[in-house]
């Protein structure tokens, strides 16, 4: 439930700063006649993220076996990358403020409204895919009240979204992006891990070694998990969002470590840029 609510507050946030920074754009420069345009914008995302989430459920929902974890295993690895790429954009753009008001700016001046519907659609639509693909990965990690924990990030989103750009309180989005930046980039190397588990449980990865170290607990005489088990309460926590793996295989744990070997190396050279 965690993972999907840090990935729904974080996904629904940075639509809520968009749609933010465009309103406020259009009141400071006296064009809220183009607020309208935003609006049915925003809806026609909303509706089309909703659509693409049913398409994918049914897409997913029509394989079997062998089929079935090689596409849960492609899943997980797309949204691995998609969620890096999506952190390094963030952090490779720290004034995209100005950059969104510059093309607004232009939009505006030609009268394209429907560049204007286009900019706002595609922006909030990419947020809606990545929420939709990123949900689901988290369902297939870990399926315990995904659908809760999405619920409670998007309220919790809309709630700072307002407090935000009401100037109730000041809330420091740039620490609170490279916090859950940090939280993303492990539950991603998590992703990369479970893919090549579903890889191997399909026969597409050799094993070689199975499990390089099992320290899951044994279960309860009642059938329940213990508590630090990767199923039970507090493990299953740790595995939808850091990725935790009682029983590793050998590259299980090679593809979690090059992984994130990689993305220090990454990180390290865009903060000096």
């Amino acid at each position: 439930m965690i993972s999907s609510l840090i990935i729904a507050l974080r996904e629904t946030l940075e639509a809520a700063v968009i749609i933010g920074l465009i309103v406020g754009y259009l009141n400071k420069t006296g064009q809220q006649v183009y607020k309208k345009t935003v609006a049915l914008a925003v809806t026609v995302a909303v509706v089309a993220s909703l659509v693409g989430a049913w398409l994918f459920n049914m897409l997913a929902g029509g394989f079997e076996g062998r089929s079935e974890q090689i596409f849960e295993g492609v899943t997980m690895m797309i949204s691995a990358l998609l969620l890096t790429t999506m952190i390094f954009f963030v952090m490779g753009h720290k004034n995209l403020g100005q950059e969104l008001a510059s093309s607004l700016s232009q939009k505006i001046n030609q009268q394209q409204k429907w560049g204007l519907f286009f900019l706002v659609f595609f922006s909030i639509f990419r947020e809606g895919i990545e929420l939709v693909l990123f949900l689901k990965t988290a369902s297939l990690v870990s399926p315990d009240n995904n659908l809760l924990g999405a619920v409670l990030g998007i309220a919790i989103a809309i709630i700072l979204g307002y407090v935000m750009f009401a100037e109730l309180m000041r809330f420091d989005i740039k620490k609170f992006i490279n916090i859950t930046g940090v939280i993303l980039i492990l539950f991603a190397a998590g992703l990369v891990a479970h893919g090549i588990h579903e890889f191997q449980e399909a026969g597409v990865m050799p094993i070689i070694i199975e499990h390089v170290w099992d320290i899951n607990p044994p279960i309860n005489s009642d059938g329940s998990f213990p508590t630090l088990h990767e199923n039970g309460w507090f493990g299953s926590i740790l595995k939808g969002l850091l990725g935790y793996n009682g029983n590793p295989s050998l590259l299980e744990l090679i593809g979690y470590i090059i992984y994130l070997l990689i993305i220090a190396v990454v990180w390290k050279k865009t903060v000096k840029k």
